[in-house]
């Protein structure tokens, strides 16, 4: 569930699609008051929320043949967003689901993330929470997992009357 851009490195800045990941994974609560400052800033849509239907592709065994899963339910928006002094940027966002407040934070968030005035303030406030919240859940996951694992063993045969027979 977890790609390899879900942990940059130490000293790599986050690219644009690494952000964007966890935006689309960031629960309400953490985003809100992160983003509530910059809220009141004037945006346009350049593409309102709409939710529809998107075909996920699985692999079998993860690197074999590709096969349609099924479809799943995807909010998406853009908007241009004026920062102070700046060129106006562009945030997209796509999240699961129907939650438009939440596809409109995240495109909110990468369009401010693109900024590099911005960038450094909401690493710290927003992306690093986030990704210590998504590394706290992962473990849940693991400990869940873990805890219903079944050791098997098996008891070697102790050699008997069937060996004697064969070397006869």
């Amino acid at each position: 569930m977890f790609q390899a851009f879900d942990n940059p490195g130490a000293g790599r800045p986050l690219q644009r699609a690494q952000w964007m990941a966890l935006l689309a994974r960031a629960p309400l609560d953490l985003l809100e008051p992160a983003l509530c400052d910059h809220l009141s800033r004037p945006a346009r849509w350049l593409r309102a929320p709409e939710t529809g239907l998107m075909m996920v592709q699985g692999r079998a065994g993860g690197t074999g043949e590709r096969f349609n899963l099924g479809e799943v339910t995807v909010t998406r928006c853009a908007l241009r967003v004026q920062a102070e002094g700046a060129e106006a940027t562009v945030g997209v966002g796509y999240v699961l689901g129907r939650s438009q407040r939440h596809v409109h934070l995240a495109a909110l968030a990468d369009a401010l993330l693109q900024d590099p005035a911005h960038q450094p303030a909401l690493d710290a406030a927003l992306l690093a929470p986030l990704r210590r919240h998504l590394a706290d859940q992962q473990a849940e996951r693991r400990a869940r997992a873990a805890s219903t694992k079944v050791e098997f063993f098996t008891v070697a045969r102790e050699s008997g009357a069937d060996d004697e027979e064969e070397s006869e």
